[in-house]
């Protein structure tokens, strides 16, 4: 495919408006590919947030009260709108993020799929009666909306995150202000079109970039009963804080650190091209994404042989001269952070084995890089890394492999990699995740729950319990 590349110009996104404000600057988004400017977006003032705060509110009393179909049947239109523009949305999140057109689009697609599954739901959301302790009493449990949810959105898979909070929170009657990331504003305001294309109520969905500042007087304004957050840790207790002041519901999936654990029965090159695989994808921006390998020490080197020979033949570049390449790091930031960690961990006597490099010319990549002989207490094996790197570990058995995936502040994802079924039964209940994965890596699932334990979060996303974290409930006492 030629590229032309232009710089666009986009608007915030207001009561189904696309609004021009009096800016005296705007916000340059960067394609990482090649660290020049590729769009421009508003970020949106005060005012103009306080506006789409209140439309919500208003458009929620009577989204709310429309028939769950008819609520559904909005959102079927917008996912047919979303098929319709992928290639405009996909184009803006290529240039933004770095992907390959072919992946921006399957990501648009696969955010139609999310938005169609919520959109089922309508004659599913169901309440409960029961027993009264009175003989002529009933007591009615009804699943209500919250009212405004705020969402805000990641730089790393930012259409799918969107629709995946936008979608639940629709179906339950609630209304949106969604905040994208300023590193990949300009694929959500695209998608817009879509919102507007589907003709939901006015208010229902609105779409502002907007600094930090202007975030956070969002997230404690009056009219915002929820806020959902995919995101660091950092700000996950920036979002806990925010809410305390009116004790807005919070929905947060913060940090993961996903272990690989190999026992020595595991079919060796499929858990070696699994985990290539999960931690290349997205040059490791990928929260789920295998980020340690925790391996039987009596397979240790025949596995670190089979996981060097994958990486080291997995090129990397601009992706949209290779859609088989690694793409590039979100940020020459992000970057810096990934090699100073690679750094760290030699320092404290990991072995690299291959990659841990700055590479020379524009963009912000990243080689794939592998380290050996780490320890459980080395930074590389405890703090989440998001990029590019593998971090090998030995371990003397299962138990003790175990005991090191569990010794952690993150239990997002889990993996496992053995055909021994009472070790499968172990793992599947002593695991201190939220997901385990056995013989295959994470995928997240829509009708399955993506939750996290520990610091990795709170609430969770997708299937009938991601949908009812938008829903609050109202028992009613009724004597007869």
């Amino acid at each position: 495919m030629s590229w032309t590349i232009s710089v666009n110009t986009y608007q915030n996104f207001v009561s189904n408006l696309f609004v021009d404000e009096d800016v005296s600057s705007l916000h340059a988004v960067i394609d990482p590919s090649t660290g020049e400017p590729v769009a421009n977006v508003p970020l949106a003032s005060l005012a103009l947030v306080t506006t789409a705060v209140k439309a919500a509110q208003q458009a929620h009393t009577a989204w709310r009260r429309l028939p769950g179909i008819e609520r559904a049947q909005g959102l079927q239109r917008l996912a047919d709108a979303l098929l319709a523009q992928c290639d405009t949305i996909g184009a803006a999140l290529a240039l933004e993020s770095g992907k390959s057109l072919a992946d921006a689009c399957a990501e648009v697609g696969y955010g139609a799929e999310i938005v169609r599954y919520h959109a089922e739901w309508a004659r599913r959301i169901e309440g409960e009666i029961i027993p009264s302790d009175n003989a002529r009493e009933q007591l009615f449990l009804h699943r209500e909306s919250i009212g405004v949810v705020a969402c805000l959105i990641p730089f790393n898979f930012p259409i799918y995150t969107l629709l995946r909070k936008i979608a639940p929170a629709l179906i339950a009657g609630n209304t949106v202000v969604v905040r994208p990331s300023n590193t990949t504003p300009s694929s959500a305001l695209a998608l817009a079109r879509a919102v507007q294309a589907a003709q939901l109520p006015d208010g229902v969905v609105n779409i502002m970039a907007m600094d930090h500042e202007v975030c956070a007087a969002m997230c404690q304004m009056p009219g915002v009963g929820m806020i959902t957050l995919t995101g660091s840790v950092g700000a996950g207790r920036q979002i806990m804080a925010y809410a305390q002041t009116n004790i807005a519901k919070t929905s947060l999936e913060l940090g993961g650190k996903t272990p690989a654990i190999v026992a020595a029965d595991a079919d060796l090159d499929l858990a070696a091209q699994a985990i290539v695989n999960s931690r290349l994808t997205h040059c490791g921006q990928l929260c789920t994404a295998v980020e340690r390998v925790l391996v039987e020490r009596s397979v240790h080197d025949a596995l670190l042989h089979r996981i060097k020979d994958l990486m080291a033949k997995r090129s990397w570049g601009n992706r949209r001269d290779d859609a088989a390449h690694m793409g590039p790091q979100a940020s020459e930031k992000a970057r810096q952070n990934v090699h100073a960690m690679v750094q760290k961990a030699v320092a404290q006597g990991a072995t690299l084995e291959l990659g841990g490099f700055m590479p020379d010319g524009p963009g912000f990549y990243y080689p794939p890089t592998l380290l050996s002989g780490c320890q459980q207490d080395m930074e590389i094996i405890q703090e989440e890394v998001f990029g590019p790197v593998l971090a090998v570990m030995a371990c003397d058995d299962m138990a003790h492999a175990l005991a090191c995936a569990n010794d952690h502040q993150y239990g997002l994802a889990s993996v496992l990699f053995t055909h021994h079924h009472p070790t499968v039964r172990l793992f599947a209940n002593e695991i201190e995740a939220g997901e385990l994965y056995v013989n295959r890596t994470p995928a997240d699932p829509y009708q399955g729950f993506h939750a996290g334990w520990k610091r990795s979060g709170l609430g969770g996303d997708d299937g009938k319990h991601g949908m009812l974290e938008f829903t609050q409930t109202r028992l009613v006492v009724m004597p007869y």
